[in-house]
């Protein structure tokens, strides 16, 4: 039975505290916050969980076999360190870290302490997001050109952190799941309207080994509400829409050149291909209690997971990439221009099993 303790209460953190306790071979043993309000609430739903206030006092207990982390950014890094330095099993919201380099020092020492770093990209445990990297890998959609993105809505406003590192992390993970490599380059650009110095708006532009395209607009400023990604291949189109109750729609649709040339004006012209669509079969699931099974899983069986930290700080990388562009007129920065991680890292191998 692994003891969960979960540190943080605001907006994601009851989530999480519902989920791990409906999940088998695990007990949500603690809450922690310095909300006390908010500890009384979450105890009065669930009246077995010892709420604390103290993250330090947590610790100092025996408790908890493995904490998750649903704080905000700024304090990831000095809260995951904590407890990866009292031998507990990690789940921290995303992004990661503030920065690359807390990333690394976070991955070098799980690996060093042997123990499980688990980040909460939650759409990679989505059902119609693993159902698009198999129609990927498989080949049905054919090469693959490009991958656009819009994530949309109007607010939750942040003041700690940019729409960019708010928003863009769901969908640089996936579009890095969907084409398994992290982007060479990135451009950024984008405004702040509401708060100076916090961006309302961001549109990236990432640039992929293979001549391969990832587009990404993400907002906290714009009238409705969009969760919606498409990728287009040379064979077959995919549109994954999370808002629809068909969450995956695959079109027959594209333009094919002439195979050869024989300098005829016929062999210019391109051919528009109208097919059909359909919606595939995709098994319904919630993802967030699907990530937090996979949690446990790990934990158990010592496997590394799909998220992990290495993980964790790829989409860091790309994060801060974007944001040196955004604040550098949007110029191109390449990805592999940050400190890249040692050749070998403790992080990729098993961990000992709870």
């Amino acid at each position: 039975m692994v003891r969960i303790g979960i540190v943080g209460l605001g907006y994601w953190g009851p989530n999480l505290v519902r989920c791990f306790s409906d999940l088998e071979d695990c007990k949500v043993t603690a809450v922690c916050d310095q909300n006390y309000d908010q500890l009384l609430r979450i105890k009065d739903r669930f009246p077995s969980v010892y709420p604390i206030e103290s993250f330090d006092a947590l610790l100092e207990r025996d408790l908890v076999d493995a904490v998750v982390i649903a704080t905000p950014t700024a304090t990831h890094f000095e809260l995951t360190m904590k407890a990866l330095q009292r031998d507990l099993h990690v789940f921290v919201e995303k992004p990661l870290a503030q920065t690359a380099a807390q990333c690394r020092t976070l991955v070098e020492t799980a690996g060093q302490r042997n123990r499980s770093l688990f980040v909460g990209h939650v759409f990679l445990h989505s059902s119609p997001v693993i159902k698009l990297r198999e129609l990927v890998a498989s080949g049905e959609l054919g090469s693959i050109n490009y991958i656009s993105s819009r994530r949309l809505n109007l607010g939750p406003v942040r003041k700690d952190v940019s729409a960019l590192y708010d928003l863009a992390p769901h969908d640089i993970s996936m579009m890095m799941y969907l084409l398994d490599q992290q982007p060479v380059s990135v451009t950024c650009s984008g405004f702040d309207r509401l708060n100076p110095g916090i961006h309302d708006v961001c549109n990236l532009s990432m640039q992929f080994e293979g001549n391969r395209m990832g587009m990404i607009h993400v907002s906290w400023l714009d009238p409705r509400k969009e969760r919606v990604l498409t990728v287009v291949g040379d064979k077959q189109m995919a549109v994954y829409d999370d808002l629809e109750q068909e969450k995956i729609k695959i079109f027959d649709k594209g333009i094919d050149r002439p195979a050869a040339s024989t300098g005829d004006f016929a062999d210019f012209q391109l051919a528009y291909r109208y097919g059909g669509s359909y919606s595939p079969f995709v098994q319904e699931q919630e993802p967030l209690k699907a990530e937090c099974a996979e949690f446990l899983r790990c934990i158990r069986e010592g496997d590394v997971p799909v998220t992990d930290g290495v993980n964790g700080l790829q989409v860091v990388e790309v994060l801060e990439a974007a944001h040196l562009s955004l604040h550098n007129g949007g110029h191109p920065i390449e990805v592999a221009s940050l400190e890249p991680m040692p050749s070998t890292l403790p992080a990729v191998t098993q961990h000992a099993p709870l």
